[in-house]
């Protein structure tokens, strides 16, 4: 994998704001897909990062663990203006990188990039987000994470196997996100942090 190409073309957390906002002025989002749903999806998801940045701060436990990182690393996060998890947790990605000059946050569209998602299918499918840790001087991955907390994704796989409507596992998930406020994030990044980056 051509690691640098796509850190090339990635975006820092403005700079995908940004984009997601120009392409709804345009009546668009980011991706192929270009369905009235989807768009509808990237006009709430661009109030749900402007909640979630206001909302949300990072834990005594996490600031302490991004204090004792000694080296440098690039989170590279696979995603789309129309997903709703990202519009969850990238803000708490944003958040954690501004504690901690040593992570550098950067942005690549799933859909222009399907060599690359291919690579981090969560059982087949190509769900985002997903963040890939690489040590900024090597390249060297050293971890991946998503789309979601596990314990989210524990319980979306059930309600999908009990045939949940679409639209109900939806707003299921956004009360969970609501209730957890990136308490479950920011634990999953703690524990991945001290196992991989120190």
């Amino acid at each position: 994998m051509n690691t640098s190409s796509y850190l090339q073309q990635a975006l820092n957390y403005s700079e995908y704001k940004q984009l997601i906002q120009t392409l709804f002025a345009q009546g668009k989002t980011t991706g192929h897909n270009q369905s009235a749903e989807l768009i509808d999806y990237a006009k709430l998801n661009i109030q749900r990062m402007m909640r979630v940045e206001k909302t949300t701060q990072i834990g005594d436990s996490l600031k302490a663990t991004l204090n004792k990182i000694k080296g440098n690393y690039i989170w590279l996060v696979i995603t789309e203006g129309w997903c709703g998890d990202a519009a969850q947790n990238l803000p708490a990605f944003e958040l954690i990188e501004k504690v901690c000059p040593k992570i550098e946050l950067k942005l690549i569209l799933r859909d222009d990039n399907p060599e690359l998602i291919d690579r981090y299918l969560t059982n087949g499918s190509r769900s985002i987000p997903k963040l890939i840790c690489f040590e900024k001087e090597t390249l060297t991955e050293l971890f991946v994470w998503g789309p979601r907390p596990q314990a989210l994704q524990n319980k979306v796989v059930e309600l999908v196997k009990e045939n949940m409507p679409k639209e109900e596992r939806g707003l299921f998930i956004q009360k969970w996100y609501n209730a957890d406020k990136s308490a479950s994030l920011q634990h999953e990044m703690h524990d991945l942090i001290e196992k991989f980056m120190f």
